[in-house]
Parts: C-alpha cells; sequence; structure tokens
C-alpha cells in the first residue's frame, strides 16, 4: 500500500500549492483521503462505498474521521496523528445514517475550524455537514479537489511501487489468455481465467475490469464485460483490462486472435504496433498530449485508414482515465511524474479490430515502460 513517506511528501506538496492563511483543509472524496492517509476501505468488504474524512492541519496534523465498521474495512492502518471513530454498528442496537456518525464526529472540532481559515473540498462534501458546522462560503474560496487532482499527476516512489504491483497482476491475467483462449469458448470462460491468474499473481482479492469481448469482420469494434458469448475461429478478442489495488490500477491491452489469424488481421496488428511505437517516441517531459495522438493517428493513415477514432491514451492512477488525456485538441502537456497509456487502436470493417497498449512513466531523463506483457496475436 501507499507509504508514511509519500503521505506526509503528498501532504506538504498540498500545503505549498495552497496560500498561507489557509490553516486547515478538509479532504472528502475517498480518493483523496487515501492519497493523503494510505486510508482506503477495502472494496471486496461489507464497507464498500463507504468512506472517511480527513482533516489536515498546516501545522503537520491528521485527523481521520470514520464510523467503527469503515474503520475496520481498511486495508491497511491509515498514517495519522489521530482517529476519531464514531459507534455504529455493535451488535446490540439498531444502527444508524452511518454518515451522520461522520457529521457527529466532526462536531468535536467544529470550534478548531471556526477558529482558523480552512477549506473544505466542496465537490465532495455534503451540503449537510457544510450546514451543520457552519462552515461559510470562505471554505470554498479555491477548488480544492482540482488542486489535488492536479497534485496526482505526480507520483511519488509509493504510488508507482503500488502501480507496478497492479501491472504484474494484470501481466499474468495476459500470460494466461494467450495460453487459454481458443474458438469455442466463451467471452466469460476467458474473463474467469484471466481474473483467477490476476488475483493469483496479486495475492489478494481485487478488482478487475474492462473489455473482454471478442470483435470480427461485421463488428469490428465494442467493448465492456463478457455477454457469455462463443468465439468464432476468425474472431479477435481485445484484452484492455485493469487490476486495482489498494485504489490505483493498471491499464493495458493487447488483441489476441482466435484460432489461426487471417493475413488482413496481421497487417491490421503490425499497424497498430508501428503508432503504438511511434507514439512512443513523442513521451517525454514538456510534450503536447496532441502531439502523442497524431503521432499514432498519422501512422493509421499513412496506411491508408482513417484517423484515430478514440484517445491514443491517458493519465493513470487513483482515476481511470485522469489527465493527461491524449487527444487531437487536448491542451495537456506531459509533466514529470505522470503515468500515462498509449493505446492506438484500429478497427476495420470486414476484418475485425485491433488495439494495444503499453503503461509508461514519465521522468526528467525520459520515459519508462512500466508494463511487460508480451504483445503478440498468438
Amino acid at each position: 500500500m501507499l507509504s508514511a513517506e509519500g503521505c506526509s511528501d503528498r501532504r506538504y506538496r498540498l500545503w505549498d500549492a495552497l496560500p498561507d492563511e489557509y490553516e486547515w483543509v478538509l479532504i472528502a472524496d475517498p480518493r483523496h483521503v487515501h492519497y493523503f492517509s494510505n486510508f482506503w476501505v477495502n472494496p471486496v468488504s461489507f464497507s464498500t462505498c463507504e468512506r472517511g474524512l480527513l482533516l489536515l492541519e498546516r501545522g503537520g496534523k491528521a485527523t481521520l474521521f470514520a464510523d467503527n465498521f469503515t474503520k475496520r474495512s481498511a486495508v491497511a492502518e491509515p498514517f495519522v496523528d489521530a482517529a476519531l471513530v464514531g459507534p455504529w454498528y455493535d451488535h446490540k442496537h439498531s444502527v444508524m445514517n452511518r454518515d451522520h456518525v461522520l457529521f457527529r464526529q466532526l462536531q468535536s472540532v467544529k470550534p478548531q475550524l471556526h477558529a482558523a481559515r480552512g477549506l473544505v473540498e466542496a465537490e465532495w462534501l455534503p451540503v449537510m455537514l457544510c450546514d451543520e458546522l457552519d462552515l461559510g462560503p470562505d471554505t470554498r474560496a479555491l477548488e480544492l479537489g482540482s488542486i489535488i487532482r492536479q497534485l496526482r499527476r505526480q507520483k511519488e516512489p509509493d504510488e508507482i511501487a503500488l502501480l507496478e504491483r497492479c501491472m504484474r497482476a494484470c501481466e499474468a491475467g495476459h500470460r494466461r489468455a494467450l495460453e487459454f483462449i481458443a474458438p469455442g469458448m466463451t467471452d466469460l470462460d476467458l474473463y474467469l481465467e484471466v481474473e483467477l491468474a490476476a488475483q493469483s499473481a496479486a495475492g489478494l482479492p481485487c478488482v478487475v475490469y474492462g473489455d473482454f469481448r471478442s470483435v470480427n469482420g461485421v463488428t469490428p469494434k465494442r467493448g465492456g464485460l463478457p455477454a457469455n458469448e462463443t468465439l468464432g475461429e476468425r474472431d479477435l478478442f481485445i484484452l484492455d483490462y485493469s487490476v486495482v489495488i489498494g485504489g490505483y490500477r493498471s491499464d493495458f491491452t493487447n488483441t489476441l486472435a482466435v484460432g489461426d489469424p487471417t493475413s488482413e488481421q496481421v497487417e491490421v496488428y503490425e499497424t497498430v504496433q508501428a503508432a503504438l511505437l511511434q507514439a512512443e517516441e513523442e513521451l517525454r517531459v514538456g510534450a503536447n498530449a496532441a502531439a502523442v495522438y497524431e503521432a499514432a493517428s498519422r501512422v493509421l493513415q499513412e496506411a491508408g485508414h482513417m484517423p484515430l477514432v478514440h484517445h491514443c491514451g491517458h493519465g493513470l492512477g487513483l482515476g481511470h482515465p485522469e489527465a493527461p488525456i491524449l487527444v487531437p485538441q487536448s491542451e495537456d502537456v506531459l509533466m514529470c511524474g505522470d503515468v500515462v497509456t498509449v493505446e492506438p487502436g484500429l478497427y476495420v470493417e470486414g476484418i475485425g479490430g485491433v488495439r494495444l497498449e503499453h503503461n509508461y512513466l514519465i521522468g526528467d531523463s525520459g520515459m519508462r515502460r512500466l508494463s511487460r506483457h508480451e504483445l503478440r496475436l498468438k
């Protein structure tokens, strides 16, 4: 999971990004509570979709607010100075609205919030809580959530380590798919094999989601979770999926032949590979995201096809997708610490569709490819 040092570094970067007059911030987005404290509710638990709140003070103190069942459902111990945990369920009494437990805990710090100037993450904080704590409009003078999202682009070493753990698990699923795929099985059969391989490699229950669908000359492009459809001899299977561990995720793709590929399918595959490699050449600090898209799209067009019909890639981390977005009219510029995907695709009627994808870390000395799965049809 995340480290104490990483959480501390991210808090310092937050305070550096805020004007000096702000003495506290109240974090509400569960991803951002995690980002600054390592508090992440296990999505495979009875408290999935529940949350905590985090109060950060410029002097360095961090206080977590949660109910007792949400706290015990965390994937790891949070790095905080205090945890104000309210009783919600004790196996003896009826339960109240869990959000109200958070509200009650925060009442204990109401005088402190009024004694100094602070900011709330208004994008996620409930209106009822603002009313109960008498948090006026001055606490929403800055878009705190947007500031944090920008900070998220610069990945710390603990985040990179967690992303790479996701990627090793994702690679195991890709290896299993190459071994297992065959005509006559269903897309659900393949999904279950991939999920088992990925979770086994991860060493813990985790979320596996993405595109697990076959395509062909009649339907060259589609995606989504498996539909229990049988794979045909001349189908292609677009395996584009993520493994999520501790809120962070991988996201990379291969396209597999079901049976023996046709010469036309091989040609499409090789064209997309060339587009991927050309886009890689543009990955550097200061590069325009639009230029990465154009590099990949140009290869497709020079081979006689339409321009790239979807994004060429996107940022990756706690969200999917997140900035920077590699599209024709993107205003994003690659920065040191970005983790991005590059995923050109080509979908041709009468032949089928191919999409390939790798994940990369953008650094001062260039890019580093993080994903290591093998790109091949068979």
